[in-house]
């Protein structure tokens, strides 16, 4: 991207006070780093002094096979003996080459070395897919710095600690990296991190302000510098360390680091220095070895085999005692054996010896009681099965023109033995994409359109009367007869919908205020501010497709791309930002013509999960100081003015309605603000704003605080997270199935009860059972609340009444750290598995794995993960049976799973 455009010359230290910007005056101290954990050294452009010892850092090179070419053989050999029948025959071909066998050495070798041949080859190739698409991603390309101010493209696999590298617009990061600089002039990047935690929303990081001049290729000619920070963990969300430069010492921290597979997005360009490469990258520390699953139905086998084996042991043992009493007794009388010269096979001198040589011949003998041919026919049906898997039709996507893939075929059978499903959220459950469907304004809802959600449920509606009794009275038929026209006309104006060219990121429909309608409807000015709210309050860019002269929008999360879109549809279109302001076209007016307006921004507060809204401060051009904000609606309601209260009852009641059909929702407000009180506020903000110390954020968090208060509510919106295809009937059929469903999340908690509704886990009436930890230092006073509150809950699950109440687990990924300590997961898996539905939210990859392993382990049933991304990976890994879902996350989870589908919809 030219330097020269304006987007690329925004000073994004402007609009995010909070966690983004740093007082210019000075950078913070240095970390104390010393001690275990903080060794490692990277001396920044100069990666040949990592290759000598004692850093002798890894390579970029990643494997997620389960061989290699040297251990191919001794561990594939280990996996086929670990089957009994292929020990015993082993044993037999051992004994077949001595006078003991009856059988010639290649009758009893050849079959087994066929078998053992046969299932080592299948082991080979599947191993072999793995290898090809782990060479994929070591083969990326990536623009490494070669000196002199020359960058070149290198493979990922030869990026080195230490390397400058260049990554640009929509590439995946090689390494975990420290960013240096980006073509934002205040060192502003975007990153999406859906591929690390399954969050959609893109995360904002910045450079050092000493870094910033290296934001052009002849600027490394000489760089040089020193990071000093903590060793290899799988910690995404931490990082220590300090940044010697220009004889200056500067601390780091995680809002400097970009990680491994995770996107640049909305910026042309960053410079960074690889810290950690390859298996010591984080993403890469939460991924675990590639274990070797064993099916049920191959332990069955192995039990099997040893019935036979005691049976043919017991068989020989009767005909070895049988042959020593007779070799003793009987055989000196036959004279026609010249028992005189046998030999101590045949010896009645020495029966004992006899009979124990008798019992090896007995065992090989009989041998056929154990069916080695029985291994080869289940290995050929488990290959054809993984062939129809990968051909059938019902399971191809047309959208790609992939079909799904059996990476593996020793599970098949176990796809039929689930008992507990594990499952991501974004990507696998949902298609990341956000729709807006509805609003409230002034007290009166808009949005006549249903959600997939409230779809289902009429479709259910119509299921449950056809199942009624037929001898129902004419009233009751009347009533169904009018529910069914009612789901006719829902679907009807679906279809209708459908077939009308469809605007990404706006599914709303209501004549009302569409097509400049609203300028007759009797709140006209309270809908006029309503769509310059979401005009105004957001962190986005606007981008002129050149092609159709419409703008594209670059947001910061999903939700604010799809709240442009519909103020545009309204007639309110976001289409320029400057450093101080955002402009407007107001395509509706009294005059008839458009009108272009300009709102310059005086402060911007930015959206948190801790502060839950986000505000922006702005003067119109009538000079009238107005602050507008968006946030949740528990949020919102708790900051209004008594006379700001108008619309509150009906709005919450919109608000409801809009929950139960599984949409998420923001409401809106703003207030007036006199110059002076403005004056004032600033003055105290800017203080706080340039204060140095750990008690920075708190400070600015209080002063935001104060001027966020006596508001004046608007209304509120409500927007559909896209389901993918056929996900809330798959989730239905397989709870019909009596299969427990746990969704594993790394997005907040709001967002996962949403989707849960949506995806029917949750459903009205279900009792929600929520485990949070209590703000306590002491870490011994937490684990006794928390344990408190899952005695409670598993003692109100047993003192329930209702045969047929459901309960709903939910629990955060910080509560989950102590429920997943060895004196607490037993009782915590007790509560779960008595739950119909469990959620886990804010969880990190590591804890994904955790949570699989104790649901295996603790219930001793067949447990199947699925995801999409690369936070999946230790969780698909843990479990019996690993299911890639390919979605928008990357590959990753597809080179480790078992089985990679298109569409979550195939799983049933």
């Amino acid at each position: 991207m030219p330097r020269g455009r304006i987007r690329a010359r925004l000073r994004r230290s402007h609009l995010y006070t909070f966690s983004c910007i740093r007082p210019r005056s000075t950078e913070e101290g240095p970390h104390s780093i010393e001690g275990p954990g903080y060794s490692r050294i990277v001396h920044c452009n100069q990666p040949l002094m990592h290759k000598r010892k004692p850093l002798k850092y890894r390579s970029n090179y990643i494997s997620t096979t389960k061989y290699n070419f040297v251990t191919f053989l001794p561990k594939a050999l280990y996996e086929q003996f670990h089957r009994v029948a292929n020990l015993y025959f082993l044993g037999a071909a051992i004994v077949s080459v001595t006078p003991l066998s009856p059988f010639s050495a290649v009758s009893m070798i050849a079959p087994l070395a066929f078998v053992v041949g046969l299932s080592m080859a299948k082991e080979a190739l599947e191993d072999w897919r793995r290898f090809m698409q782990d060479m994929e991603v070591n083969n990326r390309r990536v623009k490494v710095h070669k000196g002199e101010g020359d960058f070149g493209d290198k493979s990922w696999r030869q990026v080195q600690v230490g390397d400058v590298v260049k990554v640009e617009k929509d590439q995946f990061f090689p390494a975990d990296l420290l960013l240096l600089s980006s073509s934002y002039e205040d060192g502003i990047c975007y990153v999406e991190t859906m591929n690390l935690d399954g969050e959609t929303n893109l995360k904002v990081k910045r450079a050092l302000e000493v870094t910033l001049p290296l934001d052009e290729d002849e600027a490394f000619k000489n760089f040089r510098g020193m990071i000093k920070c903590e060793d290899p963990n799988p910690s995404l969300y931490t990082f220590i360390g300090n940044f010697e430069y220009d004889s200056q010492v500067y601390a780091l921290d995680p809002s400097q680091i970009l990680l491994r597979d995770s996107k640049l997005r909305n910026t042309a360009f960053v410079y960074g220095i690889a810290i950690f490469t390859g298996h010591d990258s984080k993403v890469m520390q939460n991924a675990t070895k590639s274990p070797s699953k064993r099916s049920r139905i191959e332990r069955k086998m192995d039990y099997i085999i040893y019935v036979l084996f005691s049976l043919l042991l017991a068989i020989s043992l009767i005909s070895s005692v049988g042959f020593a009493v007779r070799t003793k007794f009987y055989m000196p009388d036959w004279w026609y054996l010249k028992p005189q010269e046998t030999d101590d096979y045949y010896n009645p001198r020495k029966p004992v010896l006899s009979g124990v040589t008798h019992l090896v011949t007995a065992l090989m003998l009989y041998g056929y009681l154990i069916p080695i041919s029985l291994y080869v026919s289940i290995e050929v049906v488990k290959v054809l099965q993984a062939s129809f898997i990968n051909q059938d039709i019902q399971m191809y996507d047309e959208e790609t023109g992939n079909p799904a893939q059996a990476r593996t075929s020793n599970l098949n059978e176990e796809l039929g033995q689930v008992d507990t499903i594990l499952s991501d959220k974004t990507g696998t459950l949902t298609c990341n994409q956000m729709d807006f469907l509805k609003c409230s304004i002034a007290g009166t809802a808009y949005g006549v359109r249903s959600s997939e959600v409230e779809l289902a449920a009429a479709a259910q509606m119509a299921i449950d009367l056809e199942d009624h009794d037929s001898e129902r009275s004419s009233v009751s038929r009347r009533k169904g007869k009018q529910q069914e026209i009612e789901l006719e006309t829902v679907v009807t104006s679906k279809d209708e919908k459908d077939n009308k060219s469809p605007i990404k990121g706006f599914s709303f429909e209501d004549n009302r205020i569409m097509n400049g309608n609203w300028l007759k409807e009797p709140n006209a000015d309270v809908i006029r501010l309503f769509s310059r709210i979401l005009a105004i309050c957001h962190t986005a860019i606007p981008e002129l497709n050149e092609e159709t002269g419409g703008y594209t929008y670059e947001a910061e999360s999903p939700d604010e791309g799809a709240f442009l879109v519909a103020a545009r549809e309204f007639g309110f279109e976001f289409f320029k930002r400057t450093q101080a302001s955002v402009f407007v076209r107001e395509r509706y007016s009294s005059s008839g013509q458009p009108i272009e307006r300009e709102f310059k921004i005086l402060n911007m507060l930015e959206f948190t999960s801790k502060r839950k809204r986000m505000t922006v401060i702005v003067r119109d051009e009538d000079g009238q100081i107005l602050l507008l904000c968006k946030g949740a609606d528990s949020i919102i309601f708790d900051r209004l003015s008594k006379n700001g209260r108008l619309y509150e009852e009906e709005t919450t009641r919109h608000l409801n309605e809009y929950g139960e059909a599984g949409l998420r929702t923001l409401a809106l407000a703003y207030r007036k603000l006199e110059e002076s009180e403005y004056s004032a506020w600033n003055n105290e903000f800017q203080k706080a704003k340039t204060s140095i110390g750990a008690d920075r954020e708190t400070m600015l968090e209080n002063v935001a605080d104060m001027m966020e208060r006596d508001l004046i509510l608007v209304g509120a919106t409500a927007v559909e997270d896209k389901l993918q295809k056929g996900v809330p009937q798959c989730i239905d059929k397989l709870a019909q199935a009596g299969l427990k469903i746990w969704v594993l999340t790394g997005d907040k908690m709001e967002t996962a009860i949403n989707i849960g509704y949506a995806c029917s886990m949750l459903r009205q009436g279900m009792k929600q059972i929520c485990i949070t930890a209590i703000s306590s230092d002491a870490k011994e006073v937490v684990k006794e609340n928390i344990l408190m509150q899952i005695t409670n809950a598993s003692q109100m699950i047993k003192l329930e009444q209702d045969p047929h109440a459901a309960f709903a687990l939910i629990i955060d990924g910080k509560t989950l750290a102590y429920a997943l300590e060895d004196n607490m997961k037993q009782q915590f898996l007790g509560l779960a598995v008595d739950c119909a539905s469990v959620i886990c939210c804010r969880v990190s990859p590591k804890q994904k794995a955790l949570v699989t392993r104790l649901v295996k382990e603790g219930t001793g049933k067949t447990t199947l993960a699925i995801g999409d991304g690369a936070n999946d990976v230790g969780m698909i890994q843990e479990a019996d049976i690993g299911v890639g879902i390919s979605g928008v996350e990357g590959m990753q989870v597809g080179n480790i799973s078992n089985s990679l589908f298109l569409q979550l919809q195939y799983i049933h």
